[in-house]
């Protein structure tokens, strides 16, 4: 039985390869955005490691909190 279901399926290139760092980076992202296609959340979930994917939205989470930080502390500088 098949782990991909609803019509998704995955190139056979990209079978029983763990997902690339910027793979794993269009997801972090798409989940950020809160979309996300069916064959690359299946990819994630049957090759990648939930390690990695906790880690790097993790380290995007804390560089999106920066980014926001520092656009408020020049909206603040440039207000006065």
């Amino acid at each position: 039985m098949p782990l991909i279901s609803s019509g998704a399926t995955m190139d056979d290139s990209s079978q029983g390869k763990p997902p690339t760092f910027w793979q794993m980076l269009h997801s972090i992202l798409a989940a950020a955005f809160g979309v996300q296609s069916g064959k690359n959340r299946a990819r994630d979930f049957t090759h990648g490691k939930a390690s990695h994917f906790i880690a790097l939205g993790t380290l995007f989470t804390l560089v999106f909190i920066a980014v926001l930080i520092g656009l408020v502390q020049l909206a603040m500088h440039l207000a006065r």
